[in-house]
């Protein structure tokens, strides 16, 4: 009988605890916020993880279902609880630019240190992405606008070498230059992002880089 006396814990919970545990974020990756309140109701634990290791909140993100996700910071969802993949609520809902997922998080208590899989913050792939709210969000907080993440690229430096060059990315390099980004932060190969601007034929950008290398003199 021993043998089966770690099984004693889990057969003393009522079979519906289970299985709202199960269902809860299949649910919250549906948007289902009537079904996801209720499975919370019932005992459901707001951080339960499926196969991949995603939590509900995370679901819900990946989803861009802002009111579910609400829901279940409320009720305690852990906004850093990273997947197989390393995405958490907080670092996708940047990725994704979803911007209301983003202040949830950051009153929630995001770990502004995270990172993704490529060694980035929430931050350098709203640049990438072109994604102007979430990146103006991110800025009023403390997260590190500097940060170089696996490939040697600040969000300066993403926004550049990965953005089109229209206005959603002058805007965004508009607003590191103004929260004090290093322009002079240069890539592994030692281009800097007025060089890569000039190389892309990013006009705009590299003016306003050029401006705000003089005005740091």
């Amino acid at each position: 009988m021993r043998r089966f006396c770690w099984l004693l814990p889990l057969m003393l919970l009522p079979v519906h605890a289970w299985a709202a545990d199960a269902e809860l974020v299949v649910a919250a990756g549906r948007g289902d916020l009537v079904m996801v309140r209720k499975l919370l109701d019932s005992g459901a634990d707001v951080n339960v993880r499926d196969g991949r290791r995603r939590n509900a909140v995370l679901a819900a993100t990946q989803g861009g279902h802002v009111e579910t996700a609400r829901l279940l910071v409320a009720r305690g969802a852990d906004v850093n609880a990273q997947d197989n993949i390393r995405d958490s609520a907080f670092l996708l809902a940047g990725a994704r630019g979803h911007t209301e997922i983003v202040r949830l998080a950051l009153a929630a208590g995001a770990d502004l240190k995270s990172t993704n899989r490529y060694g980035g913050t929430a931050l350098i792939p709203a640049c990438h992405y072109g994604h102007v709210e979430t990146v103006r969000v991110l800025l009023e907080s403390k997260i590190d606008i500097n940060h170089v993440n696996d490939l040697g690229w600040t969000a300066l430096l993403e926004a550049v070498i990965l953005g089109d060059g229209g206005p959603r990315h002058v805007e965004i390099v508009r607003l590191l230059i103004a929260a004090r980004a290093n322009v002079d932060i240069a890539d592994k190969d030692g281009v800097t992002p007025l060089a890569h601007a000039e190389r892309r034929g990013q006009g705009v950008i590299s003016d306003m880089l050029r401006e705000a290398k003089r005005n740091r003199r």
